[in-house]
């Protein structure tokens, strides 16, 4: 994508953190950017992305969904980028809450991808960027939830890519590590009362947060968003944060028995 054409960018999940970061950096760049958020009216003026129009969209809604995309018009990026951080133990996951989680950061996603794409084909150009997570490659105890849904939205990309490239419109997955955004304090949490889970579930909780807190920036993971969505033939997957390059190296020359007491000893954890 030549940086001089202006295109019209869909960010959702744009109010803070990632999406916030990625909506400004696009609309920098000249495009025409509109963020998403569940209430656009309650954001300060102050912690708005300058030059981006917010709407309202609540991906846990179909008739939201609806309204939504029915009043796009031609989009030419959409960055996936909403989504709801959930931790606990597999077994005391209420089932409400992970079908919650999956319609918010995968089926929202779906949907949107399925709305957008047509009119990207028929131009003979679009860019759709899946927002996951490097959980989705390296699964930790306790994010199960979190885990398998980022994984999802990586599966559906990775295929999805094989249809819409030959017709100009590329699908990509841009997986952050950890990242300093405040989603600690945002992350829904499940243990039991006395759940046997409960020391390692706090220990590790403590040391997630710990490291989020010296994560990259969100401008960091903006900027790989914005360079995979220029790049003339996106790549399937970016991975940015929490070393990365050398992590990816790590998983193809170790076996996976070693990879998971590397992790287990990373987080303080027995196994």
């Amino acid at each position: 994508m030549s940086s001089n054409t202006t295109r019209t960018v869909v960010v959702t999940g744009a109010s803070s953190g990632i999406g916030r970061a990625t909506a400004a950096a696009f609309a920098a760049r000249g495009h025409k950017v509109i963020g998403t958020s569940r209430n656009p009216d309650k954001i300060a003026e102050a912690d708005r992305a300058p030059g981006v129009e917010y709407r309202a969209l609540d991906l846990t809604d179909s008739a939201s969904i609806t309204r939504f995309t029915e009043g796009l018009g031609a989009v030419d990026l959409l960055i996936n980028n909403a989504g709801e951080s959930q931790a606990g133990p597999l077994a005391e996951l209420p089932t409400d809450a992970i079908e919650r989680l999956f319609q918010l950061n995968v089926f929202g996603a779906v949907t949107l991808t399925q709305a957008v794409v047509p009119g990207m084909r028929e131009r003979g150009y679009g860019r759709v960027v899946m927002v996951g997570s490097m959980l989705a490659s390296f699964p930790m105890p306790y994010r199960s939830s979190y885990a398998a849904a980022k994984a999802a939205l990586r599966g559906f990309a990775t295929a999805a890519r094989f249809e819409e490239s030959p017709f100009g419109v590329w699908i990509t997955t841009v997986e952050p590590g950890q990242v300093d955004t405040g989603l600690s304090e945002r992350r829904t949490k499940y243990l039991n009362e006395g759940s046997p889970h409960t020391t390692d579930f706090t220990k590790f909780m403590a040391t997630l947060d710990a490291k989020m807190g010296r994560g990259v920036t969100p401008e960091k993971v903006a900027s790989t968003i914005v360079a995979a969505a220029e790049a003339d033939r996106p790549g399937p997957l970016y991975a940015v944060g929490s070393n990365a390059p050398l992590m990816f190296i790590v998983r193809r020359i170790l076996p996976r028995t070693v990879m998971e007491r590397l992790i287990a000893k990373s987080q303080g954890l027995a196994r």
